[in-house]
């Protein structure tokens, strides 16, 4: 059978599977992965260079680095902390926990971090006597945004940095300014639609504000030690990527070693941290890797990129296309294996043209898209599946009214600044 239409046939079957869901997609993805080596489309050794062993290092150095953090209260100190913070006033609580969670989810895993603030969302609005939902999907808002500023603050970034050999710095650069406007546009969003909703008494906010108070966030922090040497360590580690490229060293390399020093400096068990590693997680990506590599190899991408080239005008034109794309379309699959194939689609377009700029068109919808509907991104699905256990019901209707309006306005807001930056 043809080379073409096995590749073809396999990443078509492999996204159905992933879609559906009742095989777990990492299996799916390994699945892909094996027909595409039995059947010699990509050969033994070419898997290296399509594995991208840079974005599944990174991936795990910072999930070792995060896990140990855990074990400390780190994060629930932080929680604490800006609960108090909003003396009692939902909705400085609503903006508070909105940038905190977005600044965190720039640096670390989104998926942790709302985990680790969801149940203090619920408690204070239970608190407060209010609807927790308004609370919950900004948090999930905040967490897709915030991660699109950085290298390593969402899982399409770190794909598309170690594509593209993009810096930590150039992220920042680029990426920082479209977050900083869209969380200032999401937040007036958010004001606006549940400001008159988001209300008590001035007598029920003392009371709550006391209640706040009467938490003790030095209680949260389980190991002093293991607590300390978790904020150092992960201070090295972003301060280490914000010079890397000075260094000459990879990301992921970075990762790794820091998460080689918080082990041997915490002496936690690394069983303990290993176990909790998202390796379901690491092999989908590896599989998926492989898979998207056989379109790459049989020159399908290429054929492809020429296609697309060749019915767009100009730079611009292809970056309001790619963000809009991946926007929507990461609102409806999951943005990883979207990313995974518009990168070498991308990558061959520069024989034509410049596409430094159309990579962070491709940043911005595929982390922003993850705001379009309740099953978009891992956070989303976290929180929702936290939210339910505690009899709280957020429909996927519910979501999507909101969520398409954000996707919509963050993206046409994000690109406006991008193509403000690279010229219409």
């Amino acid at each position: 059978m043809n080379a073409e239409i096995i590749a073809i046939a396999v990443f078509i079957i492999t996204y159905a599977l992933i879609i559906d869901e009742r095989i777990h997609r990492a299996v799916a993805a390994m699945a892909g992965a094996a027909v595409i080596v039995f059947a010699h489309i990509v050969p033994w050794d070419k898997i290296p260079h399509y594995l991208d062993l840079g974005t599944i290092f990174l991936l795990m150095g910072m999930m070792i680095i995060v896990n140990t953090a855990r074990k400390s209260g780190l994060f629930e100190y932080i929680a604490i902390r800006t609960a108090k913070l909003a003396k009692g006033s939902p909705m400085r609580v609503l903006i508070l926990f909105s940038l905190v969670t977005a600044v965190v989810s720039a640096f670390l895993d989104n998926v942790t971090t709302v985990l680790l603030l969801t149940p203090m969302l619920l408690y204070i609005a239970k608190l407060m006597k209010l609807n927790p939902v308004p609370f919950l999907v900004s948090e999930i808002f905040a967490s897709n945004v915030g991660g699109a500023a950085t290298l390593i603050g969402d899982p399409p970034n770190i794909m598309i940095a170690s594509a593209a050999g993009l810096t930590f710095n150039e992220f920042l650069m680029n990426m920082g300014p479209v977050v900083v406007v869209d969380m200032a546009i999401m937040l007036v969003m958010l004001y606006l639609i549940y400001g008159r909703t988001l209300k008590v008494k001035p007598e029920e906010q003392e009371t709550i504000a006391s209640t706040i108070d009467a938490l003790d966030e030095r209680a949260a922090i389980l190991d002093r030690s293991l607590f300390m040497k978790s904020v150092v360590t992960i201070l090295l580690v972003v301060f280490l990527f914000f010079i890397h490229a000075q260094l000459e060293l990879e990301p992921a390399i970075i990762a790794l070693t820091g998460a080689a020093i918080i082990l041997i400096w915490s002496r936690v068990p690394p069983e303990e941290i290993f176990e909790k590693i998202e390796w379901p997680a690491l092999f989908f990506f590896g599989g998926l890797f492989i898979v998207v590599g056989a379109l790459v190899e049989t020159g399908l991408i290429s054929q492809l990129a020429s296609f697309v080239v060749s019915h767009v005008d100009s730079t611009a034109e292809a970056m309001i296309i790619i963000a809009w794309f991946a926007a929507f379309a990461s609102a409806i699959v999951d943005n990883i294996p979207l990313t995974a194939t518009l990168i070498p689609l991308i990558t061959d377009m520069g024989q034509t043209m410049d596409v430094y700029p159309l990579w962070w068109a491709l940043s911005l919808g595929a982390c922003l898209g993850g705001n379009g509907t309740a099953i978009a991104a891992s956070a989303n699905v976290v929180v929702i599946g936290i939210a339910e256990r505690e009899g709280v019901s957020i429909t996927f209707m519910d979501f999507l009214k909101m969520g398409m309006l954000v996707l919509v306005v963050t993206v046409a807001a994000g690109l406006g600044v991008l193509l403000l930056m690279y010229g219409w």
